[in-house]
């Protein structure tokens, strides 16, 4: 046979061997292999029958059934036939009966070898090369006599590949795989048969299946198997049903196509209180945590002095001595009553008593804060106390009080008076423990004899009044300083202010002119206050006294220069030649360099804002801070806790009280002892350079102390923090729209500072402050020393360290920082809010940072953050720092943002699987301009004119605008084919705008 077939007599009685060496090199070429789909469910496959198939061949001589095992001792069931040297062949093959199951359309598919008939001699007008397939539904299995007539032909099969005779001496067969569509079906079952019209094939398998959606979890939403339809253009809309422990938030569905594939997801189930998701299923809170409302978020640890003993807890129960109030949110800390308040004090006159307290030492851990006052009137004895009468009266009123002083008034003279204070917050209530109050007891008899006496007025101005009184005579009282207190004749006494003063003479300031001020002044000894003296009423001068009293004094001060005004002049012409001079000029320059220097950069300030000048320029630093910073009298710092450690000293938290305002809560960083020069130069840089700033998102600069010990500045109190750790304390607590609301604060800081020709140089979350309400502050100006103390924050290069993180190439390369330096910075503190204050570039070493910024790495969008935020942070890492935005960009894109909120809706990760379908981006990043609307986007196209038309068409955002098409564009009433072709050449710009996040640039 290797020699091949000569067409002779020997040929034809030689085929039958052949075809059954061809079936059996068959057998043993099969390689099976597992067919099976998730979405396809089997009726029939005659590789996995056990048994005999049992399937009837007519006639009985036409068709051949051959069984055998493969290597693995599995049954191979293959049929051959081969009658082509006779013609008019009509042989059939029929299956058992098939259960369709629930099928509405079943597909059959058949491997088969054929033979091809050129290559078999003497049978040019017998052979063929085709059969058929055929198919008979029926409700159940019947034995009647076959009847072709009854069946309906599928399709005629063909192979696409043939064998011939080299091919079996080679040991080469192909096999040919066809499938073809049944139905629909109705019946509960069909038979098929196949038959052969004088061709030569072996056939090697059979198997039926019908296709269906398999089940499937999406969205936390369980989907059953599902069959699809037979019109292959309508899908079968499914409900799920939520896992264990989830909910409904829209209702969930999924939409079942004919290939058996789910396709266009709907709703979604979010888990229930107390469980978060976890791969798909929602799992319980474990122990110490909890969930208290549903939604994918993940479970929270218990707030501070609150636990939880059980899984699934939707909130934390509190700890012992201490309680939520009801309107308290569970994620709030729980709390506790506050301590008693402190240093309770009072003043008494005539006619009021005012009572003064310090807030409690423990607050517990609340802001509501407030005081209720209880009197007692008592006599000589200590038991004999009743409750005040109800002529006594309280201003403004004995309970509730949120300020911690009182006035009482109408109370009755020679007699002994208990005031009780207590403090309460929003669980005072809940507490079961008697509340600690403070008191105090008062004698209206005014105690002592006042031990101040006459007090003069020694002279005035429109503003100012100038006092002086004669200091106690008697030699065993120690004075420790007096307080002057005094307000307007014709106002209520309540409304007073007061001021302190260690020597026997007193300044009042910030007096209105030509008004009548009535003051008292009393003496604080060692073993307490004395009556206040009687009251002493002057008045403040006028511009004509002012005139009179300059002119009496310029004829002293004419006098007594005569004498010393060649001296005076010679001085002041050395000084002026020798050091003024020398230090003015110096300055000058120094300024004009600076000022020409950030104009050659772009930074040319705008008519009516400062420059700003650099403290350097200075040869004495006191004198920047005296000219940029307002000294503080420090008896008017009230110093309350210490709540940091800066560079330089301690940093408390305090009070600050004006002659003319009430106190306001500041911040104080002090300059520690033993100070080198240097270091009390670099202090007072900072307050040099905050002195300058006049803005709402820069932390304000309320004063310095620089002529007493220690130094101070004293700044706005900010009480939330640093924005980083007040970021991660509140992980995931705040909408899109809140976080962008800092970031445009900062970035409002941040232009006011370029504005003014400052680059800040460490922009970065951590030093970023966040008020009560949520204003975000740039603070730590001039402080990058700091970092040489942290060789995980800075990396070393000519000129000193530099925080790596947060700072552009050119700036870490080169040291060339400048506004668009800070805009790179800007970009990373975005991508820190976003992140919730996650650390930039993770456990990356400083020096792999580095390589990878060069590479062309960018972080990657944290999740949840909307595409446009992330195009922007692209934008503010550009390479090329001419092409980085600048601050007022920011803030106008920005702005734009929080106008049209549904800009934010589309998220990076939502993008992902659009970005693969698209093509990569053939230009860099900044080519594409940021749009927030449609008509954004058609403005800068100039083609506004069709605003009208896409919104009717229903295409609304920028999103749906990318999948347009040219036809789309006809449709909507573009017409002129220039207009065309500009609007669709645009889409693929905005299409690769929106996806580039993704593009193979921005990624290792």
């Amino acid at each position: 046979m290797a020699g091949g077939l000569q067409g002779s007599p020997v040929d034809v009685l030689e085929m039958g061997f052949e075809v059954k060496f061809c079936l059996i090199f068959v057998l043993l070429r099969v390689i099976f292999t597992d067919s099976s789909h998730s979405n396809q469910v089997v009726l029939l496959d005659t590789t996995a029958v056990l048994g005999e198939l049992g399937w009837k061949t007519y006639p009985m001589n036409g068709w051949d059934t051959i069984t055998e095992m493969d290597e693995q001792n599995r049954p191979i069931h293959t049929f051959q036939v081969c009658h082509v040297m006779e013609p008019n062949q009509n042989n059939w093959l029929r299956s058992n009966w098939i259960a369709r199951e629930a099928a509405q359309k079943v597909y059959v598919e058949l491997k088969f070898t054929l033979r091809d008939c050129n290559s078999i001699p003497w049978v040019s007008g017998t052979c063929k090369e085709t059969f058929n397939l055929y198919y008979l539904e029926a409700d159940e299995s019947h034995g009647l006599r076959f009847r072709a007539g009854q069946y309906t032909k599928i399709d005629t099969i063909a192979a696409d590949e043939s064998f011939t005779q080299t091919d079996l001496g080679d040991r080469i067969l192909k096999l040919n795989t066809e499938v073809r569509e049944v139905g629909p079906v109705s019946r509960k079952g069909f038979y098929l048969a196949l038959q052969d019209i004088g061709a030569c094939i072996a056939l090697v398998s059979v198997r039926v299946y019908y296709k269906k959606c398999p089940s499937t979890y999406r969205n936390l939403a369980i989907f059953p198997d599902t069959v699809p339809r037979v019109d292959s253009s309508s899908l079968v809309e499914v409900r799920g049903a939520c896992v264990k422990n989830a909910e409904e938030r829209d209702t969930p569905k999924l939409y079942c196509g004919a290939d058996g594939d789910w396709l266009v997801p709907l709703g979604r189930c979010v888990c229930s209180v107390g469980y978060e998701e976890l791969d798909g299923n929602c799992l319980a809170c474990k122990p110490g945590f909890y969930k208290a409302f549903a939604g994918n978020i993940k479970c929270t640890k218990c707030p501070p002095h609150s636990l939880s003993h059980e899984e699934g807890s939707p909130v934390c129960q509190c700890e012992k001595g201490y309680f939520r109030a009801g309107r308290d949110p569970p994620t709030m800390a729980c709390t506790r009553p506050p301590s008693p308040p402190r240093n309770v004090v009072f003043n008494i006159n005539e006619t009021s008593l005012f009572l003064e307290w310090s807030p409690p030492s423990d607050t517990g851990g609340r802001k509501d804060l407030t005081y209720n006052v209880q009197c007692k009137r008592c006599g000589s004895e200590p038991r004999q106390c009743e409750p005040c009468s109800g002529g006594l009266r309280f201003v403004p009123r004995p309970q509730g009080l949120t300020n911690a002083s009182v006035t009482v008034l109408d109370f009755t003279g020679h007699s002994n008076y208990t005031f009780e204070i207590e403090s309460l917050n929003g669980v005072s209530e809940l507490s079961s423990v008697p509340r600690p109050v403070a008191a105090i007891t008062v004698s209206t008899d005014q105690g002592g004899p006042p031990l101040v006496g006459l007090v003069k007025k020694d002279w005035a101005s429109q503003n100012s009044i100038t006092l002086s009184w004669q200091e106690p005579e008697q030699p065993s009282v120690t004075v420790v300083d007096y307080e002057i207190k005094y307000y307007e004749k014709e106002h209520e006494q309540l409304s007073y202010s007061s001021t302190r003063t260690k020597t026997a003479s007193a300044i009042i300031t910030g007096l209105k002119p030509a008004t009548h001020y009535v003051f008292h002044v009393r003496a604080h000894t060692s073993s307490g206050y004395s009556s206040y003296s009687p009251k002493f009423e002057f008045e403040t001068g006028d511009e004509t006294s002012d005139m009179a009293a300059d002119q009496g004094q310029v004829l002293v001060i004419v006098t007594a220069a005569v004498g010393g005004f060649a001296l005076l002049v010679i001085l002041t012409l050395f000084f002026l030649i020798t050091g003024r001079c020398q230090w003015y000029i110096k300055a000058k320059m120094k300024s004009v360099e600076k000022r020409r220097a950030h104009c050659l950069n772009g930074h040319i300030p705008f008519p009516g804002i400062k420059t700003y000048i650099d403290p350097d320029t200075y040869e004495d630093p006191t004198q920047a801070v005296h000219e940029f910073a307002k000294e503080i009298d420090p008896s008017r710092i009230r110093i309350e806790r210490v709540i940091g450690a800066g560079e330089f000293g301690e940093v408390c938290s305090g009070r600050l009280r004006s002659p003319s305002k009430r106190e306001i809560p500041v911040a104080i960083k002090t300059l520690k002892g033993g100070y080198v020069e240097r270091q009390r130069r670099d202090f007072l840089r900072e307050a040099s350079i905050m002195g300058q700033f006049d803005h709402p998102n820069i932390i304000r600069l309320e004063g310095v102390v620089t002529k007493s010990q220690p130094a101070m500045i004293v700044v706005e109190y900010m009480e939330n923090g640093s924005l980083d750790s007040f970021l991660r304390k509140h992980d995931g607590h705040f909408t899109v729209i809140q976080l962008v609301g800092m970031l445009r604060g900062i970035a409002s800081g941040m232009k006011y500072l370029s504005d003014m020709g400052y680059v800040h140089r460490d922009l970065a979350a951590r030093n970023i402050l966040v008020n009560s309400n949520l204003m975000c502050k740039v603070s730590d100006f001039g402080l990058s020393r700091v970092l040489e103390d942290d060789p995980e924050a800075a990396y070393t290069t000519t000129g000193g360290k530099i925080p790596i993180r947060w700072t552009s190439p050119e700036a870490i390369a080169y040291r060339k920082f400048s506004s668009a330096s800070d805009t790179w910075s800007y970009g990373i503190v975005m991508w820190e809010v976003m992140s919730y204050g996650e650390r930039p570039y993770w456990e990356m070493s400083n020096q792999d940072v580095i390589l990878s910024i060069e590479e062309g790495y960018r972080l990657p969008a944290p999740m949840g953050c909307p595409v446009a935020l992330h195009e922007l942070m692209l934008h503010c890492w550009q390479k090329e720092r001419s092409l980085r935005p600048r601050f007022t960009d920011m803030v106008s894109f920005l702005d734009k943002l929080i106008c049209d909120p549904s800009s934010l809706l589309t998220l990076v990760e939502d993008m992902e699987s659009y970005t693969q379908s698209l093509p990569e981006s053939p230009g860099d990043v900044s080519d594409y301009p940021l749009f927030i609307s449609i008509g954004d986007w058609l403005d800068s196209i100039k083609m506004s004119q069709y605003k009208n038309n896409f919104l009717a068409a229903g295409f609304t955002t920028l999103d749906s605008i990318t999948r347009m098409s040219i036809e789309d564009v006809r449709r909507i009433g573009v017409t002129l084919i220039g207009h065309q072709r500009r609007i669709v050449s645009s889409i693929q710009t905005l299409r690769l705008q929106l996806v580039h996040v993704q593009d193979k640039g921005f990624h290792v």
